[in-house]
C-alpha cells in the first residue's frame, strides 16, 4: 500500500511570540517493510534554520528556529509512504516468554533491545501492572501468544475515551480509571511487558481508516496513532495495536520509535512570549489509489 499523508499542526497564541525553537518528529522513517518515497515540511512563518538529523533512536528529527514575531504557527508535513504487509505470524510458534527474558541478559544482546526493558518516564512498571499482566503469561507460554492475549485483555478491559485523559495524565490514573486513548494503552502495555523483564518500545504513526460504505473519505478525519512493539528473539520486534486489538499490518504507517511518547513528541520547543495558546491538528492518510490530484 502507498499512502499520501498530510499532517497539519496549527498554534494560535493569545500574545505575540518574539522567537522560538522547535524539535519535530513529523517525517516517516524507513524500515524493512516501509519506505518513505518523498516528504516535505512547510512552516509558516518561515524559519531561519530548518535542519534534519537522525536522532538516538534512528528517527528523522527536524530542528527549526523562528526569528519572526508571530501570533500563529502552522507546520504542514506531507509524505508519500509505501508499506508492505508483514508475513503471516504464527504466534504459537514463538519461544517461551521466559526464554525471551533470559535473552535480554545474554552476552551480545543488542543495546537498543535491552534498553527497552528499562523503565522510562511515561512507561514505568509497578507491582499492580505485573499482577495485571501475569494471567496472560503462564510459565511456558510462547511470548507472542501471551502478548496477543494481554493486548486483547487491555482492549476488553479499558474503554477508549478521548475526554478521560490528557498528555499529562499519569499512567496510574489511566490504570485506575480503565479509560484513555491510544497513547495511554500503548504506555500501559509497554509497562506491563517491562514489569516481566520483556523488551517493548513505543511507536508513533498513523492508521488509515476506512469510511462507511457509500460515504466519502472525510478530510482530516484520520489522526495520529500510537502502538507498541514487543521484541521476540525469533521474530524481532513485532508491532501490536492494543487500541484496536490487532497485530499491525499495512494500514499502519510508522513515524517514530522510542521508549515512550516523550522521545517522539511530534512538536515541542521553547517559545518566547505567546501566553495562552490554542492547538489544532488535522491528519489525512489517503491511499494513493484514492488520491485526487488537482486539475
Amino acid at each position: 500500500m502507498k499512502y499520501r499523508i498530510r499532517h497539519v499542526t496549527h498554534y494560535r497564541y493569545a500574545d505575540g511570540v518574539s522567537n522560538s525553537q522547535h524539535d519535530l518528529h513529523l517525517l516517516p522513517r524507513n524500515l524493512p517493510r516501509q519506505r518513505c518515497l518523498s516528504s516535505a515540511l512547510t512552516i509558516e512563518p518561515a524559519p531561519i534554520v530548518c535542519r534534519e538529523r537522525t536522532d538516538y533512536f534512528g528517527n528523522r528529527a527536524t530542528h527549526v528556529v523562528l526569528a519572526t514575531a508571530h501570533t500563529q504557527l502552522t507546520v504542514t508535513a506531507q509524505s508519500l509512504v509505501e508499506v508492505e504487509s508483514p508475513p503471516p505470524l504464527a504466534v504459537g510458534e514463538d519461544v517461551p516468554w521466559r526464554e525471551a527474558v533470559a535473552a535480554m541478559a545474554a552476552p551480545g544482546c543488542d543495546l537498543h533491545t535491552q534498553e527497552m526493558t528499562y523503565p522510562s518516564p511515561l512507561a514505568t512498571p509497578w507491582a499492580d501492572l505485573r499482577d495485571y499482566a501475569w494471567p496472560s503469561f503462564s510459565p511456558d507460554r510462547p511470548l507472542l501468544e501471551a502478548s496477543v492475549d494481554l493486548m486483547a485483555r487491555i482492549h476488553r478491559d479499558f474503554a477508549y475515551d478521548p475526554l478521560a485523559t490528557t498528555i499529562a495524565t499519569p499512567l496510574a490514573e489511566v490504570f485506575d480509571k480503565r479509560r484513555g486513548v491510544c497513547q495511554d494503552f500503548a504506555h500501559l502495555m509497554i509497562a506491563c511487558l517491562r514489569s516481566l523483564g520483556l523488551s517493548a518500545r513505543y511507536v508513533s504513526g498513523y492508521l488509515s481508516t476506512t469510511p462507511p460504505p457509500g460515504k466519502p473519505r472525510l478530510q482530516g478525519a484520520d489522526a495520529s496513532h500510537a502502538w507498541l512493539a514487543i521484541h521476540s528473539p525469533r521474530f524481532g520486534f513485532v508491532d501490536l495495536d492494543p487500541t484496536n486489538d490487532r497485530v499491525v499490518g499495512d494500514t499502519h504507517v510508522t513515524l517514530a520509535i522510542g521508549r515512550d511518547f516523550g522521545d517522539v513528541t511530534p512538536l515541542r520547543g521553547v517559545v518566547h512570549g505567546g501566553g495562552r495558546h490554542e492547538l489544532q491538528v488535522a491528519v489525512d492518510v489517503i491511499p494513493e489509489t484514492e488520491f485526487e490530484r488537482p486539475g
